[in-house]
């Protein structure tokens, strides 16, 4: 008897992979910036210092108008002061005197900090905390100011020279070692020397510091500007600009300038705490903001008196505090900076 076979069919079943490939977002560069600026905690450090001072000393007399900038609350007492002393006249006898003096005497002058007065007073009756948000509204300013000119001179100047290279690479460069080694502080003591003679009012001399500042401040931006346009003029896009037949300024302003751009943000971030020392420095040696404008300098110079820094803390170490929390937050803000426009950091 014979088995009955059952045919069997073989399928072959054909295993298909289904390949899952990743999608990511293309990010813009500022985006990008801002990511890895923002992802640094000393960074966010900086920039919440910066906030909180930037708002103390501009909306700060704004909200807080109780005392202004010059108003002196001077209180005048007289005061009278007796004494009494013996002496032998010709006769031999002896005569007992009696002096009264009377004077006049300022009670707010050196006075502590209380309700009244949140920092307490100086020695002419001011209110130290309003001279404080005043003092930074100055500093502040000037700092943004010589930064912004300086740097608009560094990028004329080191743009022209790196383009164009040559004799005019080496002249501005000669200018620029000029003033590198021009020793700053005998020709501010002699210009100091020379600005007391014109009896100039604050404001002028507030002008005339911020343009000393600029003049010994701009060579090193031109420097940094023209190393990068030596590196930048010999990259592709630039010889397609020359193809094109596009104008010189049009290569430097509109294509080289640009991308230094990134360098410069962070050089000028860095440069406002150094620009904020200059003034407090050259307003303590005096050759800066004068009475009765308020400037974190002027106010720390009032130390120069042995009374005032032993007794009376409270006249300069607050400015001495704001001093220190605007350069470390710029330089936390331009360290920051820096790393995020890194072209090699990870994303």
């Amino acid at each position: 008897m014979s088995e009955n076979k059952i045919p069997t069919e073989v399928v072959e079943v054909e295993e298909t992979t289904i390949e899952t490939k990743e999608t990511f977002k293309e990010m813009s560069p500022i985006r990008l910036i801002l990511r890895r600026f923002f992802r640094s905690k000393l960074s966010l450090v900086g920039l919440i210092m910066l906030v909180l001072l930037f708002l103390f000393s501009f909306l700060g007399p704004v909200i807080y108008q109780k005392w202004g900038e010059e108003t002196v609350d001077r209180r005048e007492v007289i005061q009278q002061i007796t004494s009494t002393y013996t002496y032998i006249d010709e006769n031999g006898k002896e005569v007992k005197v009696t002096q009264i003096l009377e004077h006049t005497a300022t009670i707010n002058s050196y006075a502590n900090p209380s309700s009244e007065h949140l920092l307490g007073t100086d020695d002419n009756g001011m209110d130290v905390f309003v001279r404080l948000m005043y003092g930074g509204r100055i500093s502040l300013l000037i700092g943004f100011i010589v930064v912004i000119l300086e740097t608009l001179i560094g990028v004329a100047l080191g743009g022209i020279s790196g383009y164009f290279g040559g004799w005019v690479d080496q002249l501005i460069m000669r200018i620029v070692d000029i003033f590198n080694c021009i020793p700053t502080l005998p020709i501010l003591l002699i210009a100091s020397a020379l600005i007391d003679s014109w009896n100039l009012d604050a404001d002028q001399r507030i002008y005339i510091l911020m343009v000393i500042i600029t003049i010994f401040s701009w060579s090193g931006v031109a420097r940094m500007v023209r190393g990068q346009i030596l590196s930048l003029r010999e990259q592709e896009f630039i010889i397609a600009t020359e193809v094109m037949g596009l104008p010189v300024w049009r290569k430097i302003f509109k294509h080289l300038i640009p991308n230094v751009m990134p360098q410069l943000i962070v050089s000028m971030t860095l440069g406002l705490g150094s620009v904020i020392l200059y003034e407090s420095t050259l307003s303590y040696l005096g050759l800066g903001v004068q009475l009765p404008k308020a400037a974190w300098g002027t106010m720390i110079a009032t130390a120069n008196d042995p009374q005032v820094l032993n007794y009376h803390a409270n006249m300069w170490l607050p400015a001495g505090f704001m001093i220190v929390i605007a350069v470390l937050g710029f330089n936390f803000v331009g360290d920051g900076l820096r790393d995020a426009m890194d072209p090699k950091a990870k994303k």
